[in-house]
């Protein structure tokens, strides 16, 4: 397609997927219109869209093979070099440690052109978030391509590409029903929580593991309004974790002396060994009065099952969980290979679709070339003034601005028509 179309789509990602959630904080940025137009500098780049989630932050790139100022960037080495500016960049607009900063080849995937259709395709149909079928990343795509557009760091290339996949992936959601009852194991063991042993105020609940299912709980406890604490095998992850998904963080160790103290217990890890052990509550739990609850849901097992025969202890497993539910997860099994189907269909039109577009002419450099000029002669205007009032000085200034960018945006986004 680059060939034919003298631009490369580059889609540079990190999500729930390849690093844990309670680490996707530090690779998010705190502005993202500024961030976009720091990609935006980048040599070769003439277009830029952030989608940024909790679970999730993915940049949107036009590599226009057009451009002047980078002639090497069709060949191999001049695109790879493209990539790792946009590396280099994204780690200056970020507070990452050191080990972040050593990995952020493998940290950060990179897909181009149609493997970016499909991905975004994928994502914005439900397939691609913690629950599947969720409507909100919808939403939120929406949100990321008119916000770039009114920040006009998205062009024709990326505006085409959004419009077409949103539109595709409504309609996909109407004709298979994706969306409607997007239930998760997450759902199901707090339905299951409710069912038995109920859960509001007075109910203390606990929350262990940071890692997908957990989020999955994580939100659909969020939904329920159920406040809980949240405890992973550092306290940094437990932090990590609630400021994008809520709980209150406390570290396993108070867990394990207080957890009398819990009513609901959810855990939800991805160890391959036992996290809660008898030998560590059979004290705490034996002389505790009321019932306690333990929702098992990961996998494998990460609660050992003599637990349960604790006084009043109640422990339940994934598979026992979600047998009481198996009729809809398998419906939603059944969508998501309806889905799957649509979306093969769907994605060599839309390969075709930007196949016909062609990127917008790059005039950043004589845009930034005119407003350093604007603001050099602005200064000397209101010298010779002697203006010193704010609300004037304002007024001038935006003058001038729109000046620069009607006789610079305007002819480039014609000539684009």
């Amino acid at each position: 397609m680059a060939g034919e179309n003298n631009f490369q789509v580059v889609n540079i990602r990190v999500t729930f997927k390849n690093l844990p959630i309670h680490k996707l904080e530090k690779f998010a940025f705190k502005d993202i219109k500024a961030a976009s137009d720091a990609f935006m500098k980048i040599p070769g780049i003439s277009e830029c869209v952030i989608i940024q989630t909790g679970s999730r932050v993915e940049v949107f790139t036009v590599k226009n093979l057009q451009e002047i100022d980078v002639p090497d960037v069709r060949r191999t080495e001049g695109q790879t070099l493209v990539i790792h500016k946009i590396r280099d960049t994204w780690a200056s607009l970020t507070q990452l440690d050191q080990y972040d900063l050593d990995h952020l080849d493998q940290i950060l995937e990179v897909y181009e052109d149609s493997d970016v259709y499909l991905h975004l395709t994928r994502l914005a149909s439900g397939l691609d978030s913690i629950v599947v079928g969720n409507e909100t990343i919808l939403d939120e795509i929406k949100a990321a391509i008119s916000n770039a557009r009114l920040a006009r760091t998205s062009g024709m290339v990326l505006n085409k590409l959004f419009d077409t996949v949103i539109r595709v992936a409504t309609r996909i959601r109407e004709e298979t029903g994706i969306s409607k009852g997007a239930i998760s194991v997450g759902d199901i063991a707090v339905k299951t929580a409710q069912d038995l042993a109920g859960l509001d105020a007075k109910k203390r609940v606990l929350l262990v593991g940071t890692g997908e299912t957990a989020a999955m709980v994580a939100k659909s406890l969020g939904k329920k309004g159920v406040a809980f604490d949240v405890t992973s095998k550092t306290i940094e992850r437990a932090t990590g974790f609630s400021k994008t998904l809520g709980g209150k963080p406390i570290s396993f160790e108070d867990v394990l002396k207080g957890f009398d103290k819990f009513d609901i217990v959810f855990v939800a890890t991805t160890a391959d060994y036992f996290i809660i052990m008898y030998d560590k509550l059979k004290i705490v739990l034996g002389n505790k009065k009321t019932g306690t609850m333990i929702l098992d849901v990961s996998d494998p097992r990460a609660v050992d099952e003599k637990i349960s025969s604790l006084p009043g202890t109640k422990l339940m497993f994934r598979d026992q969980i979600t047998e009481m539910d198996d009729r809809d997860l398998n419906a939603i099994k059944d969508k998501v290979l309806a889905v799957e189907k649509q979306i093969e269909k769907e994605v060599p039109v839309i390969e075709a679709a930007m196949r016909q577009v062609k990127p917008e002419p790059i005039v950043r450099g004589v845009f930034a070339s005119a407003d350093t000029i604007r603001k050099r002669e602005l200064e000397k205007a209101l010298q010779m003034l002697g203006e010193t009032d704010e609300r004037k000085i304002k007024i001038i200034e935006e003058l001038t601005k729109a000046v620069v960018e009607n006789i610079i945006v305007t002819p480039a986004e014609k000539k684009s028509d």
